[in-house]
C-alpha cells in the first residue's frame, strides 16, 4: 500500500467520523456522540502519522491530550475541569511547537501580537464572570494560555507569510473561537446552535493545525 493510499484512507475515515459526530451533536444523540467523539483525534493523528516520516512530538502530544479533553467533555457535569485541564495542556504543547517554528523569538514582537487575542478573552470574560464562581481562576488561566497560543501563531505568520503558517494561525483562531463559545454556552447562554458551532470550529481548527505541520514537515 502506497503512502498516498494510506493518507487517502485515513482522510476518508476522518471525514466519516467528522460527519457522524457533527450529526450526533445536531440531533443530540449522546450515544452516537460518545462513540464517535473520541475517534476524531484518533483518526486525525493517523492522518498525520502516515503523512510524515518523523512525527513532531509536540503535535502528537497535543492531539493526545485533545483526545482526553474530548472524552472528559462528553460528561461536562462531572468532568468539565478534567476536560479543561486536558485542553490547557494541549494548548501549552501547541505553544512550544509553534515557538520552535519561529525564525527568531522576540518577546517585544510577541507582546505586539498578544492584544487582539487578549481583547477577545476579556470580552468573553465580561459575559461569563458572574457565573463562574470557583471556576473563575481556572478559566482566567485557560484564557491567558489560549491567547498566548494565538499570539505565537500570529508572530509565526508575521515572520514568514507562508500558506502553512496561515493555516496554523487560522487553526489557532478557530480553536479560540470554539473555546470562547464553550465558555459562553456553559456560563452565560446555553444554545443548541452553539453546540454545533463549537464542534465544527474545533474540528476545523485541529485539522488546519495538523495540515500546517504536515506541510511544514514535507516542504
Amino acid at each position: 500500500m502506497t503512502k498516498q493510499t494510506k493518507i487517502t484512507i485515513a482522510s476518508i475515515l476522518f471525514l466519516i467520523v467528522t460527519i457522524i459526530d457533527v450529526y450526533a451533536v445536531i440531533v443530540q444523540d449522546k450515544t452516537l456522540e460518545m462513540i464517535f467523539k473520541p475517534l476524531l483525534m484518533t483518526t486525525l493523528v493517523i492522518i498525520y502519522l502516515v503523512s510524515v516520516k518523523k512525527p513532531n512530538f509536540w503535535l502528537v502530544s497535543a492531539l493526545f491530550f485533545s483526545f482526553w479533553g474530548d472524552v472528559f467533555l462528553l460528561d461536562k457535569t462531572n468532568y468539565f475541569v478534567f476536560g479543561l485541564g486536558s485542553f490547557l495542556i494541549a494548548h501549552c504543547l501547541y505553544i512550544v511547537m509553534t515557538k520552535q517554528f519561529l525564525k527568531k523569538f522576540n518577546f517585544k514582537e510577541l507582546l505586539i501580537c498578544f492584544p487582539p487575542f487578549a481583547m477577545i478573552f476579556l470580552g468573553v470574560l465580561q459575559f461569563i464572570k458572574h457565573n463562574l464562581g470557583e471556576m473563575l481562576i481556572p478559566v482566567i488561566v485557560y484564557g491567558l494560555v489560549i491567547s498566548v497560543f494565538g499570539a505565537f501563531a500570529l508572530l509565526n505568520y508575521r515572520q514568514e507569510r507562508t500558506t502553512p503558517n496561515m493555516w496554523l494561525l487560522l487553526g489557532a483562531v478557530l480553536f479560540i473561537a470554539s473555546d470562547s463559545l464553550i465558555a459562553i454556552n456553559n456560563f452565560y447562554s446555553p444554545k443548541q446552535l452553539f453546540n454545533v458551532l463549537i464542534v465544527v470550529l474545533y474540528i476545523l481548527s485541529q485539522y488546519l493545525i495538523v495540515k500546517a505541520v504536515i506541510k511544514k514537515t514535507i516542504k
